[in-house]
């Protein structure tokens, strides 16, 4: 195949920002392209975040309006899409681990169409290697190019050429898409999109472009349809939803949108990712009015030593962080609190690592995503020459992960005795005759049942047992 060239990244122009008026676009199909996938199938792999998984429910909503089917095998799907994460370097050699197994299926299964998408192909020496080392690789575009899936299809297929779409922009809003949600009960729901903060550690301002809010009047409409069909719990989504509308000017903010969706109807609301620079107290009085809005949030950290937070670019720091814990459990008093922390940043002493086990003290998170600092290509933070050894890096981490694990316990016990409301998600993996579902503050819960008709109901639920992960309890009569 040749290479068609379309678009290659530019990290230099994804990191502009510049003042212009968000374009908002309304999908739509051309007539040529409707029939293209009649026949055929499809499989989307995800790999990352929530909005990762938003963005794929959307890929196949796209797919199935130009005729493909599922294929739950993505070894003998007539199109392949990776949707991929850049976050860590962990999360991209998953990625060449697989598309290695997909070269040696392409070459028995030559009509396959096998494309890559996601935050990955944003990155400039990420799609130089897909193009340079996986040759077979026939559609490369980025997180921009999501509507423009029909029309690369179909240059692939009419001119029988590698097609490479990747726009480094500040980016655009897509309205009217179809979505293949993978639940019936749970779903997600976009408020914004990008991110202005550009944490010296972080490639997603890069990848996903600047902050840009959704129309309160399209995220109302698409709830309340939500709600018409049954749906019981939403996640509002973005890279850092505290600051919607802040780019909108007319001084409507996340904590009037949560307010409007409590009016909808909708059981559940819950909302991520949460930067603490943004977290308002409008916001907090929101959380503890709305019925709807659940008694739990993840408010990522990062690092509990100042000196650290300011060479991350979080802009606050640990005594401004322990301001919002406070009145978020003064607010709610059972709130159930996650965060974000990542051990080993370039330049981390001891004594600053041991600020982030202090504060660990301080808040007793119910859980936390602990990670060991991945230099991303093309972040400030990579070229940071005090990059701390491996066997350093993961003894803080496995120290972490200990005292974040007792507190996790700790913050599952606290239930035991008592009756939860419990959505029921379907069969537990946890034995045989089990169920299991979420509480309102996002325990995982396994119970005796089996019964499908509970699968996106409510049922309350009396807790007898509390692990690390989860809590054990019987359904109330």
């Amino acid at each position: 195949m040749a290479r068609l060239k379309h678009a290659l990244p530019d990290l230099k122009e994804a990191r502009n920002r510049r003042k212009e008026e968000t374009l908002r676009i309304n999908f739509g199909i051309k007539d040529e392209y409707k029939e293209i996938g009649r026949g055929k199938t499809y499989n989307v792999v995800t790999y990352g975040c929530q909005g990762n998984e938003a963005d794929s429910e959307v890929i196949s909503g796209i797919l199935e309006q130009i005729g493909y089917t599922h294929s739950d095998d993505t070894y003998k799907a007539d199109v392949v899409i990776l949707n991929t994460c850049a976050i860590r370097e962990n999360a991209e050699n998953r990625i060449w681990g697989v598309l290695g197994l997909l070269k040696g299926v392409k070459k028995e299964k030559k009509d396959m169409i096998v494309g890559i998408c996601g935050c990955m192909p944003q990155e400039e020496n990420a799609t130089s290697k897909l193009m340079e080392t996986y040759p077979f690789v026939d559609i490369i575009f980025g997180t921009h190019n999501i509507g423009n899936i029909p029309a690369l299809l179909g240059e692939c297929y009419q001119k029988n050429k590698k097609v490479v779409e990747v726009i480094s922009t500040q980016g655009s809003i897509l309205e009217g898409t179809p979505k293949i949600r993978l639940s019936k009960h749970k779903a997600w729901v976009n408020i914004m999109y990008g991110c202005d903060e550009f944490c010296t550690y972080c490639i997603v301002p890069y990848t996903r472009g600047k902050e840009r809010s959704r129309a309160k009047e399209d995220i109302i409409a698409e709830v309340k349809a939500l709600v018409e069909e049954g749906y019981q719990e939403i996640t509002l989504l973005g890279q850092n939803v505290n600051a919607y509308g802040k780019d909108r000017n007319d001084g409507y903010t996340f904590g009037d949108l949560l307010y409007d969706l409590d009016k909808t109807g909708i059981k559940r609301i819950r909302y991520t990712t949460s930067h603490p620079r943004d977290l308002d107290d409008k916001t907090i009085q929101a959380m503890a009015e709305c019925k709807s809005v659940m008694p739990q949030l993840h408010l990522p950290v990062q690092s509990g030593d100042d000196e650290v937070l300011k060479r991350m670019n979080r802009k606050y720091t640990h005594d401004e962080y322990m301001v919002l814990v406070n009145k978020l459990k003064a607010a709610i008093p059972d709130i159930a609190l996650t965060t974000d922390i990542i051990v080993a940043f370039p330049g981390e002493t001891e004594e600053q690592f041991q600020n982030t086990l202090k504060l660990v003290d301080e808040v007793k998170y119910d859980g936390a995503y602990t990670f060991i600092y991945s230099p991303r290509e093309g972040t400030p933070a990579a070229k940071f020459t005090d990059q701390i050894p491996d066997d350093i890096a993961h003894d803080r981490l496995n120290r972490l992960i200990e005292k974040v694990n007792s507190y996790y316990l700790k913050g599952n016990e606290r239930f035991v005795g008592t009756v939860q409301e419990v959505l029921v998600d379907g069969f537990s993996k946890n034995g045989e005759g089990m169920m299991c579902g979420y509480t309102k503050h996002l325990k995982l819960c396994h119970f005796a049942a089996n019964d499908s008709s509970l699968i996106g109901k409510m049922v309350n639920v009396k807790i007898t047992e509390a692990k690390t992960w989860f809590v054990i309890g019987e359904i109330c009569e």
